[in-house]
């Protein structure tokens, strides 16, 4: 049984997390404190709103975003900080094609809207990729299932609970 209060997490969540038996807490901001990033810009606006709301560095902010991958989806999770390199990715799996996913097959693979998409609970099962650069925290915060709720979690499980396989796919800097 939890101890922590799960009301603010999208219900497809809350019973993900009881399924897994993680007790973590969930908080809700209000609405205006995170509203949702302008398309196209890779979530970086609403990862740097979650951060100052929560008082952590963007790093800690855990992106969960799908891609395409020669049509298959996929999650990738990746620090609030850092942009997905595609070619990478692409060359991890061996891909021909691989794009950012449209709003429409996000919420068909996950169940979830952009912006509120968890790291695990999704209507459907992915591959995921995680940037190793997420180990790099002791604590992260990911979505739970809104674009105005998160929870904490060291990376580490939040990675294993997620299924994920640790690459190195951010984009690098010059």
């Amino acid at each position: 049984m939890s101890t922590h209060d799960t009301a603010d997490a999208h219900p497809r969540f809350a019973e993900a997390l009881r399924e897994l038996g993680l007790d973590v807490p969930v908080r809700r901001f209000p609405d205006a404190t995170l509203p949702r990033s302008p398309k196209g810009t890779g979530g970086a606006p609403i990862a740097a709103r979650a951060a100052a709301a929560i008082g952590c560095d963007v790093g800690e902010i855990v992106k969960s975003l799908i891609f395409q991958a020669d049509g298959v989806p996929l999650l990738v999770l990746m620090d609030g900080g850092s942009r997905v390199d595609v070619e990478r990715v692409r060359q991890e799996l061996g891909a021909e094609s691989v794009e950012r996913a449209g709003a429409e097959l996000v919420r068909e693979a996950t169940g979830y809207a952009i912006g509120g998409v968890p790291p695990f609970g999704h209507r459907t099962r992915t591959r995921v990729l995680a940037d190793r650069g997420l180990l790099d925290h002791d604590i992260v915060w990911a979505a739970a299932g809104t674009p105005h709720s998160v929870f904490p979690l060291d990376p580490k499980t939040l990675v294993a609970h997620a299924g994920g396989t640790l690459v190195d796919v951010r984009e690098r800097t010059a």
